[in-house]
């Protein structure tokens, strides 16, 4: 296979010029856009344009690597051009940055995908599926490669790593930020350094350590006789 052809939908060779290997994605968007110039679109048609068809075609991609900051850039150019109204040469005056046309409806946005971060949190559930499903193929392919014997949340990116492991891993911080301990018998959770409680915002104990050492677990709290 040559260097940028696709398999399937994907590229099957990221080369070192990583904005080159997604360039095929950049013109299937620009094609679709090209083709509904030349009709006349309300602006509630544009949106649906956008957000079923322009934002849905990177998904694939974006849920197996991590797209260049250069090509997520030039997409949301050519939908922010496309909503502002853009005939060959001639563009329409912005009136509203593309980053705040991301914002919901309710903060005078209209919801549009903000790339970079539904690319990090597709990349993300690819992790919590490595997380989960321990035994799957994959899970066990990349535990062979870059974390034998340890998990996905105490790897490290590894010697030579593959660009799609190198994406996942980058998005492994957006999952230890959003991960809370559910408690069985505690003895896994420390009471002072994870996060185990529902309640506050940061999940965890805020008030000094008293009585107990730092390194205490939840189990040595609990009244075994009523459980909790």
């Amino acid at each position: 296979m040559q260097q940028y052809e696709s398999y399937p939908g994907l590229p099957a060779l990221i080369g070192r010029s990583r904005v080159s290997t997604f360039n095929a994605l950049k013109g299937r968007i620009w094609k679709r856009i090209h083709g509904w110039q030349e009709k006349f679109l309300t602006h509630a048609g544009k949106e649906i344009l956008i957000k079923a068809v322009i934002q849905a075609l990177p998904t694939y991609t974006m849920s197996v690597f991590c797209l260049p900051k250069t090509i997520t850039k030039d997409i949301n150019t050519m939908m922010s051009r496309f909503w502002w109204g853009h005939k060959d040469s001639s563009h329409k005056m912005a009136w509203m940055a593309w980053k705040g046309m991301g914002r919901s409806k309710k903060m005078g946005g209209l919801g549009f995908r903000e790339l970079d971060s539904f690319n990090v949190a597709l990349l993300a559930k690819q992790g919590w599926r490595i997380i989960n499903f321990p035994d799957s193929l994959v899970a066990r392919v990349y535990q062979a490669k870059y974390f034998v014997g340890g998990s996905f949340l105490g790897s490290t990116l590894g010697r030579n790593p593959s660009f799609i492991w190198r994406s996942i891993w980058n998005a492994k911080s957006l999952i230890q930020d959003g991960m809370m301990w559910r408690i069985g018998d505690g003895k896994n959770v420390r009471i002072w350094n994870d996060k185990w409680v529902p309640a506050t915002p940061s999940h965890t104990i805020l008030s000094p350590i008293n009585g107990l050492n730092a390194d205490a677990t939840v189990n040595e709290i609990i009244n075994q006789g009523v459980n909790w």
